[in-house]
This record gives C-alpha cells, sequence and structure tokens, in this order.
C-alpha cells in the first residue's frame, strides 16, 4: 500500500509549487560571480579601466590599375589615347574609384597584361612599375608619376564639381619630405626629375628590356606625347588662379601682377 501512498504525496507537492514564471527565475547559488568594477577608483575616468583605443595612421595608399585593364578602357573608347591622360579621365572612364578622405593618394600602374599592351598614350599616374613603365615607352608612349595633396587631388577627380564653385584653381602642393626622392627620380619618372636624366633613363630602360626607344620628336602626335603639366598645375590646359566659369562658358584669367605672382610656379 505504501508504493500506492507515494505518487499521490509527490502529487500534492508538486501541486503546492508555485508556479515556474519569470518573476521566480533565479540563478543557482555560486554560478554567478560578482562583476568587477571599472572606472570608479580614487582617480575616476571615463574608459572603465581599458586605456585609451590607439588610432594607427594608415601611409598613403595608391589604388591599382593594370595595363590589361587600361588597354580594355582604351579599346572601348572610354579613353582617348590622342589626349593626355591622367586621374581626370581615368575617373571619368570608370577606370578605378579614388577616395582622398581614405587616404588614396591616387593610382599605380601595374604591369599585369604588359605583353598585350599596345596603345601609344601620354600618361600621369602617381606610382608605376618598372615593367609598367617598359611597356607603356617601348611603343612610343610617356609615363609620368606625379604628386597630388589631398586638396588638389580632390578636384582633379571632381573637376565639373569644383568648377560649379567658381573659385581659382589652387596651386598644386609639392610632395613631402619623404616622397621627395622618388619624386625627382628619372628612373621612376619623376615630374620633379631633369628633363635631360628622364631621356637618359628611357634609353637604359629600353636596353635593359631589349627594346629601341622609338623617337618622339618624329611621330605625328609629338605634341600631344610632349605634353607635361608645371609641377603646381592641376589641370592640362589651365593654370592656377584661372577660373573656369560653366554657366558662360568661360574661361577668367587673372591680370593682376600680384596674383599672377602667388599662383606663378
Amino acid at each position: 500500500m505504501s508504493s500506492i501512498k507515494r505518487p499521490a504525496a509527490a502529487l500534492d507537492v508538486l501541486r503546492n509549487l508555485p508556479r515556474v514564471s519569470l518573476e521566480n527565475l533565479r540563478p543557482e547559488a555560486g554560478s554567478k560571480l560578482k562583476e568587477k568594477q571599472r572606472g570608479r577608483g580614487r582617480y575616476g575616468g571615463n574608459r572603465s579601466g581599458r586605456g585609451h583605443k590607439v588610432r594607427i595612421q594608415r601611409g598613403p595608399q595608391y589604388q591599382p590599375l593594370s595595363l590589361k585593364r587600361l588597354q580594355y578602357l582604351i579599346d572601348v573608347g572610354r579613353l582617348d589615347p590622342r589626349q593626355p591622360i591622367d586621374l581626370t579621365q581615368l575617373v571619368n572612364a570608370r577606370a578605378l574609384t579614388v577616395q582622398p578622405l581614405k587616404r588614396d593618394f591616387g593610382v599605380q600602374l601595374v604591369d599585369e597584361g604588359a605583353e598585350l599592351f599596345s596603345a601609344k598614350i601620354n600618361i600621369e599616374v602617381q606610382r608605376a612599375s618598372e615593367a609598367a613603365i617598359a611597356a607603356v615607352e617601348r611603343n612610343g608612349g610617356v609615363l609620368t608619376n606625379s604628386f597630388y595633396d589631398p586638396i588638389s587631388l580632390g578636384i582633379l577627380i571632381k573637376p565639373v564639381a569644383f568648377f560649379q564653385r567658381g573659385q581659382p584653381i589652387p596651386r598644386r602642393m609639392l610632395p613631402g619630405e619623404d616622397m621627395v626622392p622618388y619624386y625627382t627620380d628619372p628612373a621612376a619618372r619623376g615630374y620633379l626629375a631633369h628633363a635631360e636624366q628622364v631621356h637618359q633613363a628611357r634609353l637604359d630602360l629600353a636596353q635593359r628590356y631589349g627594346y629601341v626607344l622609338p623617337d618622339l620628336s618624329r611621330d605625328q602626335l609629338f605634341h600631344m606625347l610632349s605634353s607635361r603639366k608645371d609641377p603646381r598645375q592641376i589641370f592640362f590646359g589651365l593654370s592656377p588662379g584661372w577660373v573656369v566659369n560653366m554657366a558662360d562658358k568661360k574661361i577668367l584669367k587673372p591680370t593682376d601682377e600680384k596674383i599672377l605672382r602667388y599662383y606663378g610656379s
């Protein structure tokens, strides 16, 4: 008989127990550690004892552009090889995206597709590999590596937005001390290198890569191929201090001597 009474007693106990709900749930004793309070010590503080996060600044970065991609953009007509090519043309052709606010300093031409590259161009980039330079010059082209400060870079990649503001074109700033060796190096085709040294470097590279350097002076496109910006110039054909009036389609040029001296190189 006792075996029959035990289940009945157990049921009575269950009936008298409170219903399980969120209000009566409790963690098991000893299962939860007491949380250590932070940032409330002798000197207080608002970082809760975790210190200050160190923000690591990234160095300049350059968006890669391959010779294969460059040849494709020329073949489909998105780039005109009969005109000098710089970041304005490259961005308009959707070759790449440059974001100065994210420390993009321009484009780096890489030699992927060098064996297929056949265009004759005058191109300005910010960095280029030796093999990429050789591929451009082998076809009778010209490559220049030029520095742009963030403000000038932003204007170069979005010229229409800048022109609509009706402001004078600013002077391009010179590179920082750490970048000067690269942009004065004729082997790198730096825009601050002496023209005679660049010419000799072109001959040396042709000899090293085993091709005959074409004579630019005899080329029908000599004027285009020899076009080069002043170190203070942002746009081909437009000088610092000029104002481009988009509404009237006019270019306003300063005449005051002080202004001319200020914007002069």
